[in-house]
């Protein structure tokens, strides 16, 4: 039995669909949600975000940036979640990403095993040598994840954004790829 490389026992990296829309929305319209990301920001019409879902469902990669939905293995098909790369940098071998997973969905062990997957292919198929994430400082429970994933703080930008009425530090945090192997496999064929 052939199995993706893209496939988990909890989650599935796909493309982003045009029926994702609606799940995309319903996730934005959690403000904490889309605090731990960015910021809250004013909504979207429905027809906005079928407009980004079908233009997102038809994006090629530019280069080694891309955004993928996060799907539960075994569950109804729909995403819980999106990853994405960005700031990939081939000649100096380092990248950054981006995870979010919708709130009802939190805490089930999604989003650590979609950045593995997402990780062993930048590390072991594409030759990066790091990995970067910026983190506001009140946002303990990604700190918390990065940190089990074997991220390092490498800085931290005080009083960096403003948000929910107060200044707020943005951490910087880093992975080598040996590092990342040492904790999780880099795969075999």
């Amino acid at each position: 039995m052939t199995t993706s490389f893209w496939t988990g026992t909890r989650v599935r990296l796909r493309g982003v669909e045009p029926s994702d829309w609606d799940t995309f929305m319903r996730f934005d319209q959690h403000s904490g949600h889309q605090r731990s990301g960015e910021a809250v920001l004013p909504p979207r019409s429905a027809e906005g975000y079928r407009g980004w879902a079908k233009e997102r469902s038809t994006a090629k990669p530019e280069e080694d940036c891309f955004q993928l939905a996060i799907e539960a293995v075994g569950g109804p098909g729909q995403a819980v979640g999106i990853i994405n790369t960005y700031d990939a940098d081939p000649c100096a071998g380092h990248f950054r990403y981006g995870i979010s997973i919708g709130a009802e969905h939190q805490g089930q062990g999604f989003a650590t095993e979609a950045a593995v997957i997402l990780m062993r292919y930048m590390f072991a198929e594409r030759r990066y040598h790091k990995c970067e994430v910026d983190i506001y400082g009140y946002n303990e429970a990604s700190l918390a994840l990065h940190r089990r994933l074997g991220f390092t703080e490498e800085g931290r930008r005080r009083e960096h954004a403003f948000l929910a009425g107060a200044y707020h530090d943005l951490v910087a945090m880093g992975l080598l790829a040996d590092e990342f192997a040492e904790l999780h496999s880099l795969g075999g064929l």
